[in-house]
């Protein structure tokens, strides 16, 4: 059930940024992050990633299994809080703090997060 609500929240969020077709690789976004998803979950859950302040998906210790699951989902939260920005008149950086919050408040007890001062602690 979480993981039909996380898809749609994802999902939501994604149409609301690349509506009338802003971005053209936009579906093509949409479906690798969805695809990403039960990997991104499963990082999280043996504790490896957390979302840092930035709104962005980072190591938290010295193991870093699925490097390339990371690096392929911060590029495309990348180009999504890059089309977010010039929508908005405003920053990548600023939109990728805006959407770490977001994430935190829905984060699952013992997801690990990093605070605004860096620090990371688990929820």
């Amino acid at each position: 059930m979480k993981k039909k609500v996380t898809v749609a929240i994802l999902a939501i969020f994604l149409c609301i940024v690349f509506a009338a077709g802003a971005f053209p690789s936009a579906k093509e976004i949409r479906e690798r992050m969805i695809a990403r998803l039960p990997e991104i979950k499963a990082l999280k859950d043996r504790g490896l990633v957390g979302e840092n302040n930035k709104g962005f998906l980072e190591f938290v210790g010295q193991q870093k299994d699925k490097q390339e699951i990371v690096t392929a989902e911060n590029q495309d939260r990348a180009a999504v809080y890059e089309a977010i920005a010039k929508q908005q008149g405003t920053t990548i950086e600023l939109v990728g703090k805006h959407r770490a919050i977001q994430i935190a408040t829905k984060a699952k007890p013992g997801e690990w997060l990093q605070d605004a001062n860096g620090k990371w602690y688990q929820k």
